[in-house]
Parts: structure tokens; C-alpha cells; sequence
């Protein structure tokens, strides 16, 4: 019972925050339809807030004093700032996901602590939530948020990678700052035109093979509609529907043509242009945290101190805006990505002495 009503406290702070959440959001927001959406959002969650307040008052506990997320608040508008409402939503989605499963877990763990009213009023929270991932997810396809994703990963390479490179490159150039931020430098343009490139051919290539087999597939429509009917048959055995249902339902959609093939065969939202831009250029922002002290500094062991610093704070916003919304420990998000960022540079760092001792090529 006491786990119950701790659960039910984290979920009565979570959802008056985020109605607060969707309310400034909706201040700042242009988008008229965006806007209103908030609204309604903020308004749904406050509903939500209140069921948890008048549940754990009928559970005999004692409802705690709802805190407003002021840092995430500040984290998600400047998101939007600098990244646009795409990457919000994506944001944002990953939260709703993560509330629904939260609850889904409650729901099934605590049944049979619950009346029947409150396991309905339950099942409409969740399916609210449902709801609310749904329209986050379409806004994500309108505003292309996969490309934050890019960026991430973009901005997150980057940074770890050229942080190792710098990092070993000062055990064997103490005394030349300078040469160890130009190498640095180096590095991080053809590792983002490397990345850029990668991400433009991975974009490309699975486009490419969806229009292939899109291609395929209308050829079978016009030349033999049965393997048409076989192959829906096939993929729906394969999910577990019955035999006799899947030869009538694959009957059924092999009329409807173009619709089948979108099933089938979902059409790309990807751009390969716009995914190379955003991972190359986020990955030169990356490499600018640690190679910029490098050129400011007397000395490597001068910089290098001060190189970590700004690329394990630049790892740390990183994640505390992955995490913020995503449902996931902010403290362990920021460790993981810190302490493994940090973790190559220091055996960067040992490699780079051990070349210097096997090689002697050092610059003293």
C-alpha cells in the first residue's frame, strides 16, 4: 500500500507539472493549431492531476505540494528556440510514452487494490496519454523531428570522438597547444563530412530499396494480383492471425491497390539532404567544445583541463534535455553519457602516452 500511494504522489507531481508544462508552451507558440493543442493538453493533465490528488485522499495518504519543473520549462522552450517544434514534440512524445507505460504497469501491479471506478477512470488517463502521443507523433512527421535525432547523435559524436583525439594528442604535444587544436580540428571536419556523408547514403540507400520493392510490388498488382493476395496472406500468418482470416482479409485489401502498397511498403518522411546537414553540422558544433581552449592556452596540460570541462558540460546538457522528457533519470542519463564521454578521453589519453613512450614522439 505504502509503494502504492508513493507511486500515485510521483504521478500527481508529474502530471501537474506537465500541465503547467503545456500551458507555457502554448504562450509561446505560434502555430495556432499547435497552440490550442497545448491548451487542451494542459487542461487534460490537469484532469489527471486532480485524480491523483482526490485518489490518494481516499487512500488515506497525504498529497504532497506540487512543484513546477521550472529547469525543464526553461530546457523545453529553448529547445524550441534553437531546434523548432519539431524537436519538442519529439520530445515530448517520448515522455507521453513513457507515462503510458508507468501506468499501464500501475494498472495491472494494483488491480485488485482498486474499485471498479478507479480502474475506469485509470484506463481513460491512459488512454488520454495514448492520445497524446498520437498528436505528438504527427507533429513530429510535420516538422520533421527525426532530423533531432541526427542531431543528437550528430553533436554527441562529435564531442566524445574529437574529445578522445585532443585528449590523446596532449600526452604527446604538451608544449604545442596549438598543433594539438589544428589536428583536432582536422579530425572533426572530415569526421563531420564523414558522418554527413554517412547519413546522406543510409537516408538514401533505405529509400531506395522501399521504391524497389514498391516497384515490385506493383508489378505483381498488375501482373498477377494472386501473389499479391499470397504475400498479405503470408505476412499476416506470420503476425499470428488464423489461416482462413488471413486469406479473406489479404482477398480484401489486395483490391484496394495503392493503399495495400503504402501498408506494405511505408513511404520514407526522411530527407537524405536535410539528415547529412543536420548530423555533419551538429557534429562540428560537437567538435568546438573541446578543441577551442587548444588555441586560447600556453599549453596542452593547460587546455586539457579546461577541454573536458566544456565537452562533460556540453555531454551533461545533452542529456538532461534527452532525459527531461523522456521519462529516464535525469542523474543517470547525464552519467552514462558523461562518465563514457570522459571514459574514452582518459584512454585516449593513456594510448597517447604510450605511443609517445613506444615512438618517442614527443615535443618536448
Amino acid at each position: 500500500m505504502d509503494e502504492m500511494l508513493e507511486l500515485a504522489r510521483d504521478f500527481y507531481k508529474d502530471e501537474y507539472a506537465d500541465s503547467v508544462l503545456y500551458a507555457q508552451l502554448a504562450k509561446v507558440e505560434k502555430d495556432q493549431r499547435i497552440k490550442e493543442e497545448f491548451l487542451r493538453l494542459s487542461s487534460i493533465e490537469s484532469k489527471h492531476a486532480r485524480f491523483w490528488h482526490d485518489f490518494i485522499k481516499r487512500h488515506g495518504g497525504e498529497v504532497p505540494k506540487p512543484s513546477v519543473k521550472r529547469f525543464t520549462v526553461f530546457g523545453v522552450k529553448l529547445l524550441r528556440k534553437l531546434l523548432g517544434p519539431g524537436s519538442v514534440a519529439s520530445l515530448l512524445e517520448m515522455g507521453e510514452n513513457s507515462a503510458i507505460q508507468k501506468y499501464f504497469k500501475y494498472l495491472t501491479a494494483y488491480a485488485n487494490n482498486l474499485s471498479e471506478e478507479e480502474l475506469e477512470e485509470l484506463k481513460a488517463v491512459i488512454l488520454d496519454e495514448i492520445e497524446h502521443e498520437k498528436f505528438f507523433y504527427e507533429s513530429k512527421k510535420r516538422f520533421h523531428a527525426e532530423n533531432v535525432r541526427d542531431f543528437v547523435l550528430g553533436m554527441n559524436d562529435g564531442l566524445v570522438e574529437i574529445l578522445g583525439a585532443v585528449t590523446g594528442l596532449s600526452a604527446v604535444y604538451p608544449t604545442s597547444p596549438k598543433l594539438v587544436g589544428i589536428s583536432g580540428l582536422i579530425v572533426g571536419v572530415a569526421g563531420a563530412l564523414s558522418m554527413g556523408i554517412g547519413a546522406f547514403i543510409s537516408v538514401r540507400s533505405q529509400r531506395q530499396v522501399n521504391e524497389s520493392i514498391r516497384g515490385r510490388m506493383e508489378v505483381l498488382f498488375r501482373v498477377s494480383p494472386e501473389k499479391i493476395v499470397e504475400e498479405i496472406k503470408g505476412r499476416l500468418v506470420e503476425g499470428g492471425v488464423p489461416e482462413e482470416i488471413a486469406e479473406k482479409t489479404a482477398r480484401e485489401l489486395a483490391s484496394k491497390g495503392e493503399a495495400v502498397m503504402k501498408l506494405l511498403v511505408p513511404e520514407s518522411e526522411e530527407n537524405e539532404l536535410r539528415s547529412a546537414l543536420y548530423t555533419g553540422l551538429a557534429y562540428l558544433l560537437g567538435v568546438a567544445f573541446p578543441v577551442t581552449p587548444y588555441f586560447l592556452a600556453s599549453s596542452s596540460l593547460v587546455a586539457l583541463p579546461f577541454s573536458i570541462l566544456l565537452a562533460g558540460s556540453a555531454l551533461a546538457i545533452v542529456a538532461t534535455l534527452i532525459s527531461l522528457l523522456s521519462g529516464i533519470s535525469v542523474k543517470k542519463k547525464v552519467a552514462e553519457m558523461v562518465v563514457t564521454g570522459l571514459g574514452a578521453a582518459f584512454l585516449s589519453y593513456l594510448f597517447g602516452r604510450l605511443m609517445e613512450a613506444l615512438f618517442h614522439v614527443s615535443a618536448l
